[in-house]
């Protein structure tokens, strides 16, 4: 017998119980793994278009000295570092959330 502040939140008749506050912090982790793929989505289409391509890109826009100061190909092969890694953050909290609703 289970003890009396836990309760089951799982189909009737699986035998595993989870403690009362499991729902508040499954709820927590939903929404910050939410949060975390927002940002991330809204930061690598800001790195994709701040990407120089055979138009410039959007990086002409805001000065392309700046880009020159660091060097051409050093600000690329860094933007494309941070490109990469917000590209797998987004694709792990995707993943993340799909196991997170599942049930």
């Amino acid at each position: 017998m289970p003890f009396p502040r836990q309760h089951t939140c799982f189909p009737a008749g699986n035998p595993v119980v989870a403690p009362l506050g499991f729902h508040a912090v499954r709820s927590f982790v939903m929404y910050l793994t939410l949060v975390i793929n927002v940002v991330s989505m809204f930061a690598m289409i800001a790195g994709v278009l701040l990407h120089s391509g055979q138009g410039g890109g959007l990086s002409d826009m805001f000065g392309g000295a700046s880009g020159a100061a660091l060097g051409s190909a050093a600000a690329e092969k860094n933007l494309n570092r941070i490109t990469a890694v917000l590209a797998t953050v987004w694709l792990f909290t995707v993943i993340a959330l799909a196991f997170l609703l599942a049930s």
